[in-house]
């Protein structure tokens, strides 16, 4: 007698694995391989809390490298809200000292200071090349501000602008003029690609075969079979006595569930029959023609898409692929996944093998487009295999996210965006007014050479206050009239005067302030602000666009596409 074959031993999971695991579950080993080769510069200002805030939350899940640019020195205030520094570190650049102990945190990344001032630093050539990001910390000069506008256009480096000032903070996010998000991680269940309308021949084929004898079925039986099937054979019927059309209109899709219902046993010794329910529920999700998203339509038609040549990102190639795929077929390629239903064991498997069979097909199709495709342009490096499968498994989920220059870089300037501003104004919760309040106090700021704050300063009395106060209400004001002039709309009364009213109690906030950051403020903007520094280096799951904004006080969070 031959011995029993042990088990296959399993393969232990790496340090690093063990390490990151709960992140490789949500970004996958490419997102962390992507998070790894990144370099965040932080261009650090003001109290420069929320800036280190956000590089913690890089460093821990394990980013590649982080420069910090700061030239200012540690003081006694900067210890109640930078946790990363200590009493003996008074007098020391404050860079250096944060970057030591940050460093702390993930022996994996590499941690750079420079101490020189900004504008030394940002004036050499090509000095911010090395970065494949960058976090900037308002507010700063306009020069500066103008000069970083421009890097992120030119060479599509992604920027991100981040304040925070009392119980008040925002994130601004200029991305690349084209950032495809491939892996944008939808629910699941709304996702569902079963071809129920558009069956390949095989599918069609198996579904007759397994509801040929759908009545003499015993209860067991009958009770078993897949609602994929269930639904592919009862279309067929009803197709049969509607002149070959499917149920489309809300109408028709009740009278389909009402078929299907009475086509239930409810006399089995099992009580009603789950896969008819299953059936029935899915109707009105899964009856519906295959057609790409505008978001898939997008990318499909974008001039990236139809113009490429050797030097386009793969996701270009690929995606003119899916739309050669797209034309000839009239769908997208199958995505593969498969839910999970009411069914034997080997009748669920061979369904889901078909599904998964039909989405191998499909890639290879698309796979032979793209090899044909780098032929002719010429291409020196090929694309992954892996890179097309998870193009088309994704097909019908992608996302392109379209950056442009920040608003703050030019406050009066409101564009095609000034319209959809003005219908936010008018909402009793809407956090715009404070949006404006940040731009006025940053311009008044910039304006006066005023980088660290604005506030009562020493030696000034209460009226000089006052006026400065009033100024920067005023700017508010001017920017709300701006916006409502590039509208080409207006606000009656009383929604006009609370608009600037609330505009104005927030310039109050922000100047009673000081240019001072809370610490739990700085941390929850800090989060938010990493959070989307991750999708947009992984490319997975869908940023912001562009504007994220945190009202401590009433506890809201807002975003706001300018």
């Amino acid at each position: 007698m031959a011995a029993p074959v042990p088990p296959p031993i399993r393969a232990q999971p790496s340090a690093k694995e063990k390490k990151y695991d709960r992140q490789l579950r949500l970004w996958a080993a490419n997102g962390q391989s992507a998070l790894e080769s990144a370099h965040v510069l932080l261009i650090n200002s003001g109290t420069g809390v929320v800036g280190v805030e956000t590089l913690k939350n890089l460093i821990l899940p394990g980013i590649g490298q982080f420069t910090i640019q700061d030239a200012a020195q540690v003081t006694e205030p900067d210890l109640g809200v930078n946790f990363f520094l200590e009493p003996e570190d008074i007098g020391k650049f404050r860079a250096q000292q944060t970057t030591e102990r940050l460093l702390e945190l993930n022996p994996d990344v590499k941690g750079h200071a420079i101490t020189e001032p900004l504008e030394t630093f940002i004036s050499q050539p090509n000095i911010l090349a090395a970065y494949s990001f960058i976090l900037a910390a308002l507010p700063l000069p306009s020069d500066v501000l103008s000069l970083l506008v421009e890097h992120a256009t030119q060479s599509q480096i992604p920027i991100f602008y981040v304040q925070s000032i009392g119980f008040y903070a925002h994130l601004t996010a200029q991305l690349p003029t084209a950032l495809p998000i491939v892996d944008s991680h939808p629910d699941p269940a709304t996702t569902s690609d079963l071809r129920l309308l558009e069956p390949w021949p095989e599918l069609s084929q198996l579904a007759r075969d397994k509801t040929i004898h759908l009545d003499q079925m015993s209860d067991e039986d009958h009770g078993h079979v897949p609602y994929v099937l269930l639904l592919l054979h009862y279309l067929d019927e009803w197709r049969a006595n509607s002149s070959g059309a499917v149920p489309s209109s809300p109408k028709e899709k009740i009278a389909f569930r009402k078929m299907i219902q009475s086509k239930m046993r409810t006399n089995s010794a099992a009580g009603d029959e789950e896969n008819y329910e299953e059936a029935v529920n899915a109707v009105m999700k899964t009856i519906v023609p295959h057609k790409p998203s505008m978001d898939v339509k997008e990318i499909l038609t974008a001039p990236e898409t139809k113009n490429l040549t050797s030097t386009s990102r793969s996701f270009w190639l690929i995606a003119h692929a899916v739309n050669e795929f797209w034309v000839k077929n009239g769908v997208l390629p199958l995505s593969g996944s498969f839910p999970d239903m009411k069914a034997k064991s080997h009748d669920y498997v061979t369904l889901q093998n078909f599904y998964r069979a039909k989405a191998r097909a499909d890639v290879d199709t698309v796979t032979s487009h793209v090899r044909r495709l780098e032929q002719h342009l010429e291409r020196k490096l090929q694309i992954a295999d892996a890179e097309i499968t998870l193009f088309c498994k994704s097909a019908s989920t992608l996302k392109l996210m379209r950056g442009r220059p920040p608003q703050l870089a030019n406050p009066t300037a409101w564009g095609s965006h000034a319209s959809s501003m003005v219908s936010q104004l008018s909402m009793p919760d809407s956090l715009l007014p404070l949006y404006i309040a940040f731009l006025a106090y940053n311009s008044y700021s910039t304006t006066h050479g005023l980088q660290d704050s604005v506030g009562l300063q020493r030696g000034q009395t209460d009226d000089e206050f006052e006026v400065e106060q009033e100024k920067m209400i005023g700017i508010a004001g001017t920017f709300v009239d701006g916006l409502l002039k590039d509208a080409g709309e207006r606000l009656e009364d009383p929604t006009y005067t609370e608009v600037k009213a609330a505009a104005s109690n927030c310039v109050r906030e922000l100047v009673r302030a000081n240019g001072a950051e809370l610490h739990n403020v700085s941390a929850v903007m800090g989060g938010i602000a990493a959070q989307e520094v991750i999708k947009v280096i992984t490319e997975q799951y869908v940023p912001i666009d562009n504007v994220c904004l945190f009202d401590g006080i009433a506890s809201k969070t807002s975003v706001l596409r300018m």
